[in-house]
């Protein structure tokens, strides 16, 4: 079946990349208008779909006689990293992503990879919609061809497993997926378990043969990933809050002109206001089917463990990245407002 997967990706992107070179038959190409293509990992119901049937509404309205929207749900054209190389080159126009995967094209990312950054979830949404300061953010990928348009909500991250955790020494031992970054990596050891990076859609196949033993995510990975089926227990432990970005080719998003451009970006905030609307219900029912429907025993612990065990990463990440310093800053003067 994985090599199945891989052969169907493999062709679907072959189909994107000859389409951009104008070489393709994908519905649209031939009808004169510019196919404007968006991948993410999620499924079609998830919040971030959503949000991007809002994108790609508004797009249209406003630019369909130019432009059509197309969107690859389910990491149909590869994991994030691999829609993210498409995107630099231009093959796709725009892929969602989490933060830990842009670490590598500016380190200033690496931030949202600290454990407990935020005190509380209004600090965290403060903190992304501050579009002034995050502007300086986003435009640090310009050099690698591509930039930030918008910010997703992705909950807070919290570990699931096989078996229960009540405390960080619970952890000892235990395979966990973490996100593919050195930062997320160091958290997890820290915590005492074994980091185990790896593409996000590969976490089911992982925790259900035993190559791991848990994960580390929101609670719509229970249910919107099936997650729940194979991972009985969630313990909120709340080490992350990390947002998932909206990323466009920064030769396209240079090619449009001043009006164009503002239809798009207009087209992003609507799209991120949909999504935090969306993400607010589902996590509630997701929470509901997880543990009336799957099984799921969710565990409240007690964070401040969690915390102390992890209190020397934030450390040594602010000694060993200066380039993160301003932004720490900035989040600890918004922390302070909702102590």
């Amino acid at each position: 079946m994985k090599r199945l997967r891989r052969l169907f990706v493999c062709l679907v992107c072959l189909c994107v990349v000859m389409s951009a070179q104008g070489c393709g038959s994908i519905a649209g190409v031939s009808s004169g208008k510019r196919i404007i293509r968006i991948s993410h990992a999620q499924s079609e119901t998830h919040p971030e779909h959503l949000g991007l049937l809002k994108f790609k509404e508004y797009v249209e309205e406003n630019l369909g006689d130019k432009y059509e929207v197309q969107i690859y749900p389910n990491e149909i054209l590869g994991s994030a990293q691999k829609a993210i190389e498409l995107t630099q080159t231009g093959a796709i126009d725009f892929v969602v992503a989490g933060t830990a995967n842009l670490e590598t094209f500016a380190d200033v990312y690496e931030i949202f990879s600290m454990p407990y950054l935020f005190t509380s979830e209004e600090a965290y949404h403060e903190t992304m919609n501050d579009t002034d300061y995050m502007e300086k953010i986003y435009e640090s990928t310009d050099d690698a061809g591509f930039r930030v348009l918008t910010w997703y909500n992705a909950g807070t991250r919290s570990f699931y497993a096989k078996k229960p955790i009540y405390t960080p020494d619970d952890l000892k031992g235990l395979k966990i997926r973490v996100q593919q970054s050195p930062a997320s990596v160091k958290m997890a050891n820290a915590f005492g378990a074994a980091a185990s990076p790896m593409s996000f859609g590969e976490v089911y196949t992982a925790i259900q043969q035993g190559v791991i033993d848990g994960a580390e995510n929101n609670e719509l990975a229970l249910t919107n990933n099936k997650h729940g089926e194979v991972a009985k227990y969630y313990s909120y432990n709340k080490h992350q809050m990390v947002p998932d970005l909206l990323i466009g080719n920064l030769k396209f998003l240079n090619s449009l002109s001043d009006e164009e451009f503002q239809v798009f970006k207009e087209a992003a905030r609507l799209s991120t206001e949909v999504e935090m609307e969306e993400w607010d219900t589902q996590v509630q029912e997701a929470k509901d089917i997880a543990q009336n429907q799957m099984g799921v025993e969710f565990i409240d612990v007690d964070v401040q463990q969690f915390k102390d065990k992890v209190a020397g990463v934030q450390e040594e990440m602010l000694e060993s990245n200066e380039n993160i310093r301003d932004l720490y800053d900035h989040i600890q003067e918004i922390n302070k407002k909702y102590e």
